[in-house]
């Protein structure tokens, strides 16, 4: 397989071209805090998630490897408080910083691609029973209104860090986002039942 090329900085420098999910856990140690691969985890939980995508464990890892060959990360081992095994540790350097600024600041913006699993299934309505058609959807409204409560939970914690204040509005963006979601899965309710008793004679 071809190696990625590296990227010209606008001040010339050569930086290695990395996927969005090293930039995405390198943005997490932007914030400063040294954190280990579990922190990492649990970060991405709390707020890439609602966005995003959380990445595994393995992908967290072999990210971490990355960044640390592309000199944008250092990890130590520190001993544990509760006489378990020693953890690593990583944190961001200068360059590390720097490049993830320049990655925010000058990278193109993907679109934003939507794979709706419940509308997949709706559009081949034609092939299921009214009453499972109606079950996808409910699953659906329930399955927003959870991550609308859980974002809205996040949001509320996310307060007390200064620091977090732009991830704070990105989590209060997914609250008004599920809830559309929630209100869509509603409206999608009554548009099948408006479309059956069209068919009834």
């Amino acid at each position: 397989m071809a190696k990625k090329k590296a990227v010209d900085d606008a001040d010339g420098a050569e930086r290695p071209a990395l996927p969005a999910t090293s930039w995405a856990v390198l943005g997490l140690l932007s914030f400063g805090e040294e954190l280990s691969g579990y922190d990492l985890k649990k970060w991405s939980d709390w707020s890439l998630r609602f966005f995003y995508w959380s990445p595994s464990f393995s992908q967290i890892y072999s990210e971490l490897k990355r960044l640390e060959q592309a000199g944008y990360a250092t990890s130590r081992m520190v001993a544990q408080e509760t006489g378990t095994r020693d953890k690593r540790v990583y944190r961001i350097t200068e360059e590390g910083m720097e490049a993830v600024r320049t990655w925010a600041r000058e990278a193109p913006v993907d679109p934003p691609v939507l794979k709706h699993g419940p509308m997949l299934r709706l559009w081949l309505g034609h092939l299921l029973e009214i009453q499972q058609m109606r079950e996808v959807l409910a699953r659906h409204r329930e399955f927003a209104e959870t991550m609308r409560q859980r974002a809205e939970e996040d949001m509320e914690g996310a307060k007390a860090n200064e620091a977090w204040s732009y991830p704070t509005l990105t989590l209060k963006w997914a609250e008004r986002y599920y809830a559309s979601e929630r209100d869509l899965a509603e409206a999608m309710l009554a548009d099948i039942e408006e479309l059956e008793r069209g068919k009834r004679p």
